[in-house]
């Protein structure tokens, strides 16, 4: 069978010759020496802070496991339980998979600018410059479904490049593979699969879709993704619910503007913005490579215009970096040596600055001191890792003050995810019973039996109190550090003391469900 781009227009990538080093293993070993720098940093800084509240989210799901939860896939809190059983409740342990998973994306993005025929140096530079930018950095922070989606796809790509250079259609087994681990990690994998589809539409490789090997891959994906399918049926499609909802909170909140700006700021390191661009340029111009731009432009439309976050389309980039460092890496072999090395030292000093900076920011790389209060004053998520101590300390003792009968019989009501994570995994230590949320999946597992006749109640409104429950009272203010500004600082910082609610638990807790 013929492949895809005979007498096809060729890149600058296609036509050059490979020179000696192109056999060589340095650009691999490379790739590998800086997937190992970035996995020591994040095991160096990991420790610092606490767990973010989405973190404390997925460690409460990962105690209960199942084949689905509202908010996510059940891949992400599966990995986590095994994280449990071996590490217990380290920070560093708990990360390690993100870490792995980015160290991995780094490695599969180097073997891509290989396929691709790039040689040493852009299989490097397509490493350095995945490894430098700010999503990868954050997913090896903390442990995210989004860390494990980013490998999925960069994964996917890798192996449609293998497909499309080999031309040997047993490839479609592993693509469908990789796509049905994301579908099992992250729902908005299928804006990627609906890019693949529609790039092999608008290609040649539309040529597949008679092939037997493709629907393989297709039967084995669906395989794999069956049991969430099947739990959402279960549950009336409650994750669809939820999507819907975060979409819309996220659209009136404004989370969504900047889509394109954050492209170039959010998913790649700035420095490394013409080589995605001439990624682009050079997967349209060649009818061998077409389908990695439709795979990337069909998402991009779909999340620009259906108002997606920023953060998004990272995983994409991969592919288009590899295929762009090779490009650029033989118009370089075109310029006078020292041109050559000007223009070198110019691109990697202005990745390594970007980089540092995006670093700092990202990666808590000092518990104390300037770097500390210049990542915290940048990036709210590191804030949103604090505070939960002084938050548990305040709970344990309103607990402590009630009159023996009341502290016999409580109950801790939340307003989200991160107060009901924190109180499960870390109020052990406190002597504090389990929370009682409604958010997402923890609203499945409903209330403690008997229920509670006096609730400490954290993270909702006292006007919402006043208005659900019976005989509610102010019992403390939580005494965040004044620097401190978070959700749980400047919005949830009061404890009330509250009797039973006004309705009946049933009543009330069918009320009380709600996204977050």
């Amino acid at each position: 069978m013929p492949e895809i781009n005979q007498g096809a227009r060729t890149t600058p990538v296609e036509a050059s010759r490979p020179s000696a080093d192109f056999n060589s293993r340095t650009g691999v070993i490379a790739s590998v020496a800086i997937a190992a720098a970035v996995t020591l940093l994040h095991l160096f800084t990991n420790s610092r802070y606490g767990f973010h509240r989405d973190e404390l989210q997925f460690l409460s799901d990962a105690r209960h496991l199942d084949w689905g939860f509202v908010a996510y896939p059940p891949l992400t809190p599966f990995l986590e339980h095994l994280g449990l059983a071996v590490f217990g409740l380290s920070l560093v342990g708990l990360r390690l998979f993100s870490v792995f998973a980015q160290a991995a994306a780094i490695i599969v993005t180097t073997l891509m600018a290989r396929e691709l025929g790039g040689r040493n140096l852009a299989q490097v530079t397509a490493a350095l410059a995945v490894a430098l930018s700010p999503l990868p950095l954050f997913e090896g922070t903390e442990f995210q479904y989004s860390s494990f989606d980013y490998l999925w796809w960069t994964l996917a790509a890798y192996f449609i490049i293998r497909l499309l250079k080999t031309d040997n259609p047993r490839w479609w087994i592993a693509i469908g593979a990789a796509l049905g681990l994301g579908l099992q990690t992250k729902y908005s994998i299928l804006f990627f699969i609906t890019g693949i589809l529609g790039a092999m539409l608008l290609t040649s490789a539309r040529r597949w879709f008679l092939s037997i090997w493709f629907w393989t891959g297709v039967a084995l994906a669906i395989l794999i993704f069956l049991p969430n399918f099947l739990w959402q049926l279960r549950h009336d499609l409650i994750s669809y619910h939820f999507l819907q909802h975060i979409h819309a909170r996220d659209v009136g909140q404004g989370r969504a503007d900047g889509f394109l700006r954050d492209q170039f700021l959010i998913c790649v390191n700035l420095a490394a913005a013409p080589l995605w661009l001439l990624g682009i340029v050079a997967s349209l111009r060649s009818r061998r490579w077409r389908l990695l731009a439709w795979m990337y432009l069909i998402p991009l439309a779909l999340f620009y215009f259906g108002k997606g976050r920023g953060y998004y389309l990272a995983a994409a980039y991969p592919m288009l970096l590899a295929l762009g460092a090779g490009t650029a890496e033989s118009w370089l072999s075109s310029l006078k040596p020292r041109l050559r090395m000007t223009v070198e030292i110019l691109f990697f000093s202005a990745l390594v600055v970007c980089g540092s900076y995006i670093g700092a920011v990202i990666v808590p790389l000092a518990d104390s001191g300037p770097l500390r209060e210049f990542a915290l004053a940048r990036n709210g998520d590191l804030r949103e890792e604090l505070g939960w101590d002084t938050m548990l300390q305040s709970i344990a003792t309103v607990r402590d003050a009630l009159p023996p009968d009341q502290q016999q019989n409580v109950g801790i009501l939340v307003g989200n995810y991160g107060e009901q994570g924190a109180i499960e995994l870390l109020g052990p230590a406190y002597r504090l019973p389990p929370s009682i949320s409604g958010t997402n999946s923890a609203w499945l597992r409903g209330y403690p039996q008997p229920a509670p006749t006096t609730l400490i109640v954290v993270g909702l409104s006292q006007e919402y109190a006043s208005r659900q429950l019976t005989a509610c009272r102010v019992a403390a203010k939580i005494p965040y550090p004044a620097t401190l500004k978070n959700e749980e600082s400047q919005s949830h910082s009061t404890i009330y003391v509250c009797g039973p609610p006004r309705k009946p638990w049933p009543e009330f807790w069918k009320d009380f469900q709600h996204f977050g």
